[in-house]
């Protein structure tokens, strides 16, 4: 693991290329299968393994997407559900059972678009208040529901599949 110090060593800021690298090439593979990634894995992985050093990772994957794709509303769910994701992955960090982290990945997947119905929430409350933010998010979470099962099985399933095997190489090498 790497050292949790506040400095970043050369080493350090040539892993967070890395991740991101990582992270980008597994949604640009994957990108033809809606709401299948590998970005949950990955930053549930590095935060595992990198500890607090990933924060870094979080804010710099998150302008790489706005670079590639644009900004727009999603942009801004970014920046709130991925800093969860790895925060609360950081409380449960010393759990090491790969069904535990394939279920904790699946609920995320699950929760994803009612995470990000809160942007639509303060979108709706910026032009009507509370009534008009609820009006805005709850039908745009519900429309999405089936894509969320699908986020969470696929969450699932590459946790499970994944996390030992990339567990024991990340042990290995770091």
């Amino acid at each position: 693991m790497c050292d949790n110090s506040s400095r970043f060593s050369t080493r350090d800021i040539a892993m967070i290329g890395l991740m991101i690298a990582v992270i980008e090439v597994c949604k640009a593979v994957l990108s033809f299968l809606p709401n299948v990634e590998l970005t949950t894995f990955w930053l549930i992985m590095f935060t595992l393994y990198f500890g607090r050093k990933v924060m870094a990772v979080v804010p710099a994957f998150i302008l790489v997407e706005g670079a590639i794709y644009g900004m727009n509303t999603w942009w801004i769910m970014y920046l709130y559900i991925w800093p969860l994701l790895v925060l609360v992955t950081w409380i449960f960090r010393k759990e090491e059972s790969a069904l535990f982290w394939a279920i904790f990945s699946g609920i995320f997947g699950l929760c994803f678009g009612m995470l990000c119905s809160i942007t639509y929430f303060f979108i709706g409350f910026s032009s009507g208040g509370i009534t008009a933010g609820f009006n805005t998010a709850f039908p745009w979470w519900i429309s999405g529901i089936m894509w969320d099962i699908v986020h969470c099985v696929g969450n699932f399933i590459f946790m499970l599949v994944l996390y030992t095997p990339i567990r024991n190489v990340m042990k290995r090498f770091l």
